[in-house]
């Protein structure tokens, strides 16, 4: 009974734990092989079609797909691993996919609770975020071999070795020295002493790989890999709106701004909380610096009414947020 008791409080402990971690997987529709980056670090060492990440436990991962296709723009996405219904971590599914303009996407395609335990197909690539990946198949080697004979004979004696038999030419002095001694001698077989040597070549082949994680990182302004999370958000937001003047929602806001990474879309909320053009643009160049998705940063013109407003953030971008 006891053994009992404690096998299901050990199923109930793996259970939770389990649900305290999220899971992203991302497939391709068409088989296009690809390598997955989370937050800067890539999952996978071998281009796959279909890639599981578990133990993931921030609310946001920084996704990006390469493709093994160089040809292929790189997609990039923030990835939300958590039930919006119920604040629990889930296992969500993105796809690849063929859009109609004919560009790859990446596109939820489903959420589902987390397995207990999970038994991955056979063309599916499995990773576990902080641990190092599998190891990549080794790289081709292709050795050549020569061969090399050598034939040694007594001072004075040249020797021809060949394939059909030995040929000998001796220069000799005569004993008394009043001359030399000329002889020339064919024969098929010979006790001549030969040494043969190989000499191994290698050359070692291996494949090209993707960016290592700290370039990758470079995409990304330094130390901002992902955004507020929703709850801490909102509260940002209650605290700018209850400010009674410009100035302070603007200062408000730029305090909050000092300790935490906003996404895109959070900078246009914000911007939404002030009443004058000034201000929006102030703050929009404030936070480009503190901005996960930088490419994105054209969505923040439509906050701004007037053109000048909008060139002037334009050339702000242009020069790097100088």
């Amino acid at each position: 009974m006891k053994q009992r008791i404690l096998c299901l409080l050990a199923v109930s402990l793996f259970s939770i734990w389990a649900h305290a971690q999220g899971v992203i997987t991302v497939f391709s529709e068409d088989g296009d092989k690809f390598y997955l980056i989370l937050n800067g670090v890539k999952q996978n060492p071998v281009a796959q079609t279909n890639v599981r990440v578990d133990g993931l436990t921030a609310d946001y991962y920084n996704g990006k797909v390469v493709f093994e296709d160089p040809s292929k723009p790189e997609i990039t996405k923030m990835m939300n691993i958590k039930d919006a219904a119920t604040g629990n971590f889930a296992e969500v599914t993105f796809k690849i996919k063929k859009a109609k303009d004919g560009d790859l996407k990446l596109r939820y395609f489903g959420m589902t609770p987390v397995p207990v335990s999970y038994n991955p197909p056979p063309d599916m690539y499995q990773a576990h975020y902080g641990q190092a990946p599998q190891a990549a198949p080794p790289a081709q080697s292709t050795v050549t071999q020569t061969t090399v004979t050598t034939t040694t004979a007594p001072s004075g004696m040249n020797v021809n070795a060949g394939a059909g038999g030995v040929s000998i030419n001796m220069n000799m002095g005569a004993p008394d020295g009043s001359g030399n001694v000329n002889m020339n001698i064919n024969m098929n077989d010979a006790n001549v002493q030969t040494t043969t040597s190989q000499t191994t070549t290698t050359t070692t082949t291996s494949s090209s790989d993707y960016s290592q994680p700290q370039q990758q990182a470079a995409a990304s302004p330094a130390g901002c890999t992902m955004p507020m999370a929703p709850g801490a958000f909102g509260s940002a937001k209650k605290s700018i709106s209850s400010a009674s003047f410009e100035d302070t929602k603007l200062s408000t806001a730029k305090a909050i701004l000092s300790s935490n990474c906003l996404s895109t879309d959070q900078v246009a909320q914000i911007c939404g909380l002030f009443s004058f053009e000034k201000t929006k643009l102030d703050f929009a160049k404030a936070a480009y610096s503190k901005t996960t998705d930088q490419s994105n940063y054209f969505k923040i013109n439509n906050m701004l009414s007037f053109d000048a407003s909008k060139k002037d953030l334009n050339n702000f971008i242009a020069n790097g947020g100088q």
